[in-house]
C-alpha cells in the first residue's frame, strides 16, 4: 500500500481497489463500470467523511507532508517572470528563504518565502526550510528594496522555525527576526503573508508582519510546534496530538481569534492532491486583497497594519486595590 497519513488509510484502500478494478477491466476486457462507478461513489462519500473531520493533529500531519507545494511551486504556479534574487549582502545566502521580482496579472511585486525540499538531498540543502540568520537579512533586504520601487510584498510562510543551531545565534538569529519585525510593521506598501505549510514561532512571525494573511486550510500556525508544547508541558513529547488540541493551531482556530484575515480551502485531501486547483484559490485570494490593498494610502496601510495587531489578544483592567 502506498504512504499515508492513518486517518486517510480506508481512502488509500479504496483508490487502490478501484484501480485494482480497473487494471483488470483493462487487461481481461471485462466490463466493471458498473463496480467501478459503485466504488467510487463510495470514495466520495468517504472523502467527504473523513475530510470534513479531521482533527488538529491530522491537519499537523497534512501541513508536514513530504509533497505539500512549496513557495517555489506556487511561485511558479501564480506569478510571471519570476526572477530569484540572492544574498544578504553581509553574509551569504539562506536557500532556506527564497525570494524575488515576479508580476502578478502585470502588476509587478516582490515575492519571499520559507522554502523547505520535497527529498532528503534538497532538505539539506534548504536546511529543512529552517532559515538563519542571513536568511531574514536577505527577506528584509528585498522588503526595503520593495518598498523603494513601491511593489507589494507577498510572503509564503512555511518553517518549522527559524535555526536553533551555534552558528546561527553567533551571527544573531534573534536579532535578524526582531529586526524583521519591527521594519515590516512599518513598510509603505501592501504586504500579504499566506501560511502554506507549518507557521512556527518567531521563524514564521518574521515573514508575517502583514496587512493581510492568510493560511490554507490544513496549515498550522503556532508559537511552538505540539511536540515541543507537550515536551515543555508534560515531560513527553509522544503527547503532542493533545497539545495540537489544546494549542489552538489550526486555521479554523486563528480565524476564530481574528489573528488571519481569512481561510484558503484546500482540494479534498490536501494541497499536494492538485497544485493547480490550490495555486487558483490562492490567486483568487491575492487579487482581493491587492485591489483592497493597492487602493489604500502609504500612511493607511501603516495604520491598517497596526490596527490589526493591536487588536489581537484580549486583556482586562482590574480596579486597583
Amino acid at each position: 500500500m502506498s504512504k499515508s497519513m492513518a486517518f486517510e488509510e480506508p481512502i488509500v484502500k479504496l483508490r487502490e481497489k478501484i484501480d485494482e478494478l480497473k487494471e483488470i477491466a483493462k487487461n481481461a476486457d471485462v466490463d466493471m463500470s458498473e463496480e467501478i462507478v459503485t466504488l467510487e461513489t463510495r470514495l466520495k462519500q468517504l472523502e467527504t467523511q473523513i475530510y470534513s473531520n479531521m482533527e488538529p493533529w491530522d491537519r499537523v500531519q497534512v501541513a508536514r507532508h513530504a509533497q505539500r507545494p512549496t513557495t517555489l511551486d506556487y511561485i511558479e504556479e501564480i506569478f510571471e517572470d519570476f526572477i530569484e534574487l540572492h544574498g544578504d549582502r553581509f553574509f551569504g545566502d539562506d536557500e532556506a528563504i527564497v525570494g524575488g521580482i515576479a508580476s502578478f496579472n502585470g502588476q509587478p511585486i516582490t515575492v519571499i518565502g520559507h522554502q523547505r525540499g520535497k527529498a532528503t538531498k534538497e532538505n539539506i540543502r534548504r536546511n529543512f526550510g529552517m532559515p538563519h540568520p542571513e536568511g531574514y537579512r536577505k527577506a528584509l533586504r528585498l522588503m526595503k528594496q520593495a518598498e523603494k520601487f513601491k511593489r507589494p510584498i507577498i510572503c509564503f510562510i512555511d518553517t518549522k522555525g527559524a535555526y536553533p543551531g551555534k552558528a546561527a545565534e553567533e551571527r544573531g538569529q534573534s536579532e535578524a527576526i526582531a529586526k524583521n519585525l519591527v521594519e515590516m510593521a512599518g513598510l509603505k506598501v501592501p504586504v500579504i503573508s499566506i501560511v502554506i505549510g507549518e507557521g512556527g514561532s518567531g521563524g514564521a512571525l518574521a515573514l508575517g508582519v502583514a496587512n493581510k494573511i492568510y493560511m490554507l486550510e490544513n496549515s498550522t500556525y503556532s508559537v511552538i510546534s505540539p511536540e515541543g508544547a507537550a515536551s515543555i508541558l508534560w515531560k513527553d513529547a509522544s503527547l503532542a496530538k493533545q497539545a495540537a488540541e489544546a494549542m489552538k493551531i489550526t486555521s479554523y482556530d486563528l480565524k476564530k481569534m481574528d489573528i488571519i484575515d481569512d481561510i484558503v480551502p484546500e482540494v479534498a485531501g490536501g494541497a499536494h492532491r492538485d497544485i493547480h486547483v490550490q495555486a487558483t484559490s490562492l490567486k483568487e485570494c491575492l487579487e482581493k486583497a491587492l485591489k483592497e490593498l493597492n487602493a489604500l494610502s502609504e500612511e493607511e496601510l501603516i495604520e491598517d497594519r497596526y490596527n490589526k495587531f493591536r487588536k489581537i489578544g484580549q486583556f482586562i483592567e482590574e480596579d486597583e486595590v
